[in-house]
């Protein structure tokens, strides 16, 4: 919605910037060619004036002269002969001037001299032009009117025409809304005029349709493995159970045991990644919330080979019963990941569960992590630099199950050496 407004206003803006400069721009051609017009009309005239005055008074020599009248002011004195000349006008030089000058009154009243100088006469010829600088005047306010009421109705057009030309899009927002409501999808095309809009509806047709068709080859792969692996690890899990019924030796017992965890770790990894490839939200196969500190003794349990012959002590500390809305599975993957790296990387010292306050720590002396690679771990084929390179897989799924659950979990270094991760389950 945010994107559709600032598209609608980039129209309104651009179309109104549009008229309003149009507009300005014939205003200002049409003063400035007025102007120049008539100034250049005045000045070719007050010239043309001034030569037949002086023409004239070479044929017809008389005394100086000079006439005056309500817009016309001229004057002609041999060279020479400068007392009746305004002490202003004799700087001037053969040619047309604008000059300003208080009147009577004490405001300044705007004329063009016109001046002409040979060997014999000197003539000036003073036309008031306050007239002409009014009707500018009067001309640029009109103008400046008529810029302001075609920028508001500029405005206006833009906003009418910006409505009629995002209606299309508009349109596709809202049927895309009401598929997503809905949950199935119909096609868009059909609705659309054959332009861009309607070519932007069929490439989602399109793409629709093949990602469709994506999700549900997902699907039945996913379904697919999960029957053939399902099987085969039942077959293992009840051979395994029948054997240990038996009278064996010890070696072969403890053999048998980590075949049992192994198998039951596939399983649940197996149930995790199904519900991650479904993004389906489960809760405990027994309706009962699954108790944490128990999963944590079976993960623990299960990841000690990852120990073998090292000087590593495992110590749980279950400072308060904590529960979670979901399948032991699933809880049991997430901790396998940080127990299980925890005992892979730690060489030597200790390795610390804690089970409390809504949340599981797992506190290792292990070579620990750099800061940096803390929040970038969890991406999926990301590995660190300070730690035993592996897939790079382990903690991306353990980020995507607190996704789908909401939990978090996080990464960091300790003071005294080692690295600390947290999952946390909320307060449930």
């Amino acid at each position: 919605m945010r994107s559709r407004r600032r598209l609608r206003s980039r129209i309104i803006i651009s179309f109104a910037l549009f008229g309003l400069g149009l507009t300005a721009l014939f205003a200002a051609a049409t003063i400035y060619l007025r102007v120049r017009m008539e100034d250049q009309l005045i000045n070719d005239t007050l010239t043309r004036e001034l030569r037949h005055f002086v023409d004239f008074k070479r044929e017809y020599p008389e005394p100086d002269a000079r006439w005056s009248m309500s817009l016309f002011e001229a004057q002609i004195v041999r060279a020479g002969r400068l007392a009746t000349v305004p002490f202003a006008w004799q700087g001037y030089d053969s040619g047309v001037y604008d000059i300003d000058d208080p009147d009577r009154g004490g405001l300044n009243q705007a004329y063009k001299l016109a001046v002409y100088k040979d060997a014999d006469y000197w003539a000036y010829l003073r036309f008031d032009v306050s007239s002409q600088k009014l009707s500018e005047r009067q001309l640029l306010l009109v103008l400046g009117s008529a810029v302001v009421l075609f920028g508001l109705l500029s405005l206006v057009i833009g906003v009418w025409l910006s409505a009629r030309v995002m209606s299309p899009v508009v349109d596709l927002a809202a049927r895309l809304r009401e598929l997503r409501k809905r949950g199935d999808y119909k096609p868009l095309a059909p609705h659309f005029a054959d332009d861009e809009v309607g070519q932007v509806a069929e490439a989602l047709d399109d793409y629709a349709a093949r990602l469709t068709h994506l999700v549900e080859r997902d699907r039945e792969f996913n379904a697919d493995v999960s029957h053939e692996l399902r099987t085969p690890l039942a077959v293992i899990a009840t051979t395994t159970e029948l054997l240990l019924g038996q009278n064996l030796p010890d070696k072969a017992q403890e053999r048998l045991h980590r075949i049992e965890r192994a198998v039951r770790q596939s399983t649940e990894l197996t149930d995790a990644l199904l519900l991650l490839s479904r993004s389906e939200r489960r809760g405990p196969t027994d309706g009962e919330a699954t108790d944490v500190a128990r999963v944590v003794e079976q993960v623990i349990d299960i990841s000690r080979p990852h120990l073998g012959s090292k000087p590593v002590k495992v110590r749980l500390d279950v400072e308060e019963p904590l529960h979670t809305a979901a399948p032991s599975s699933v809880v049991a993957v997430a901790l396998t990941n940080l127990i299980g790296n925890a005992f892979k990387y730690t060489q030597e010292g200790e390795v610390v569960v804690i089970v409390g306050h809504g949340r599981v720590a797992v506190e290792d002396t292990g070579p620990g992590i750099a800061a940096e690679d803390a929040e970038r771990l969890f991406e999926r084929g990301q590995r660190g630099t300070t730690t035993v390179k592996g897939a790079g897989l382990g903690l991306a799924i353990v980020k995507r199950l607190c996704e789908l659950y909401g939990w978090k979990v996080s990464l960091a270094p300790r003071p005294q050496g080692g690295a600390v991760a947290t999952l946390s389950f909320g307060r449930e």
